[in-house]
């Protein structure tokens, strides 16, 4: 049956943007008070004023993920002012783009503080709620490339891998306490990731070459974040023929290597 999501709160990290904006504005037309979380107070403050003129209930909080103190008092602000947590979506993060060998320590250490550690420490402190409660929904924005090391996109992919690989043993664990926990693993999004990417790389020739023609729009991520919210389920693919590619890479690993390099020699690294 699916589920009723009015008056069921939610907390949107990453939500001054993106999917993370598309979502907050798509929960809030479900019934679902927001809050947004984001470290861009302007950008939050808009998206606010934008969901209670539409007659939604939102409030923003100022967040930096990697700062755990900062995904606590995100939580505690949503229970504060609506009652309870019923859901979070730890969507906040970025990608960095070129060789492993070149990738320096502090980079590759804040990617995983941002994008994995930061979707952890909203979990943890959400399910401190929902396990006494035994009702909740933890959601977190993996990626398609979650199953696959992408060349020049090692660090980004292994984070998205980690936020699956835990997304799933989640699942498991808090199934017989009543929480429900979901992976999504979009394609690439006509968002600012780009240019993040860009402006964080020495190097940026993959995301030079991604055509803005195979890049679907934040609508199409938060749609399908919403529908699972409405009907759970473990995880949830934007493109089926995207998720048939990456599952068939895993059974022949040769062939994927090969196809890779080919697609690396293009490159102009």
């Amino acid at each position: 049956m699916a589920v009723d999501l009015s008056g069921k709160p939610i907390a949107i990290t990453g939500a001054s943007s993106g999917i993370g904006l598309a979502t907050a504005l798509l929960c809030a037309r479900a019934g679902m008070p927001v809050v947004l979380a984001a470290r861009r107070e302007d950008r939050l403050a808009d998206a606010v004023k934008q969901i209670t003129a539409q007659g939604g209930k939102a409030i923003a909080v100022a967040c930096d993920v990697a700062e755990e103190a900062d995904c606590r008092r995100v939580v505690a602000t949503t229970v504060e002012k609506f009652g309870s947590v019923y859901a979070v979506f730890a969507n906040a993060g970025y990608g960095i783009e070129g060789p492993v060998h070149e990738t320096t320590d502090f980079d590759l250490r804040r990617i995983f503080e941002v994008n994995f550690w930061g979707s952890m420490s909203l979990a943890r402190a959400a399910l401190d709620y929902m396990i006494p409660a035994r009702s909740g929904h933890i959601l977190m924005c993996s990626s398609c490339v979650s199953k696959i090391g992408l060349p020049y996109f090692a660090p980004y992919s292994a984070t998205k891998a980690a936020q699956d690989h835990f997304s799933r043993a989640m699942r498991v664990e808090l199934a017989p306490l009543g929480v429900r926990v979901s992976s999504i693993h979009p394609i690439g999004t006509a968002t600012e990731f780009f240019d993040t990417a860009t402006r964080n790389s020495a190097k940026p020739a993959m995301v030079a070459h991604t055509s803005p023609w195979l890049r679907q729009s934040a609508d199409q991520v938060a749609k399908a974040v919403v529908k699972c919210l409405r009907n759970p389920k473990g995880e949830v693919w934007t493109s089926a023929l995207t998720r048939f590619g990456i599952g068939l890479s895993t059974i022949v690993p040769g062939l994927t290597d090969r196809a890779l390099m080919r697609a690396a020699r293009k490159l102009k690294y």
